[in-house]
């Protein structure tokens, strides 16, 4: 890989993201994700080479260094978290995508996305609290976050937050699920018994094998 155009071809290949240049300056060409609006390539020629700024793991930032000279720490940005990569042909195609995509991952990385991500693993007939969710999702302290990221869930036909109840199995206020009793409709639809606003965990909560 050798041209921009490659690079802002396969950057924009993956899911939500979107071109823009900022700068005013056609030289400065980058890929952001649409959610966050956050850069996760940014492209510009220097030196006579087209080179690629792409977020790095610490793990990892230095075993690319290692392996390319044409991975340098990144110009113009935090050398702690960036690396620059200079398309000078020497790096085969298949790492360069490796080391966007990194960076793609980590840029697009958000609690609300894993929250979500976990939320759509309950399966039909079963639900989870939110100390449940905020675990599957990564840090179980973030029981808060769950509440605010299934109010406002971006795809209720997909992400089923419906299956989400309280530590006591206990049903969200009517305004969570578009009115009175809408929660346990939903629930009853899948098969489970809602009395008198409660679920039994025992019998109906899901445990992530």
């Amino acid at each position: 890989m050798k041209t921009r155009e490659e690079a802002l071809k396969y950057g924009l290949s993956l899911p939500d993201t979107y071109q823009n240049a900022p700068f005013h300056d056609d030289n400065w060409q980058l890929v952001r994700v649409k959610e966050s609006k956050k850069v996760f390539l940014w492209t510009y020629e220097r030196e006579g080479y087209i080179n690629l700024n792409v977020k790095t793991d610490p793990e990892w930032r230095d075993f690319w260094r290692s392996a390319y000279d044409a991975v340098i720490p990144g110009w113009h940005q935090n050398k702690e978290h960036w690396n620059t990569i200079i398309l000078d042909g020497s790096i085969p195609d298949q790492d360069v995508k490796r080391m966007i995509r990194e960076s793609y991952d980590l840029v697009s990385d958000s609690p609300s996305k894993r929250i979500y991500e976990a939320v759509k693993r309950i399966p039909r007939g079963k639900v989870a609290t939110y100390s449940q969710v905020a675990a599957m999702a990564g840090n179980p302290r973030m029981c808060r976050a769950v509440g605010n990221a299934l109010h406002h869930n971006p795809d209720p036909a997909g992400i089923p937050c419906y299956r989400v109840v309280n530590a006591k199995g206990e049903l969200s206020g009517a305004f969570a699920f578009g009115g009175a009793n809408e929660q346990e409709k939903r629930l009853e639809a899948d098969g489970i018994r809602v009395v008198n606003g409660k679920v039994d965990l025992k019998e109906y909560g899901y445990q992530e094998k």
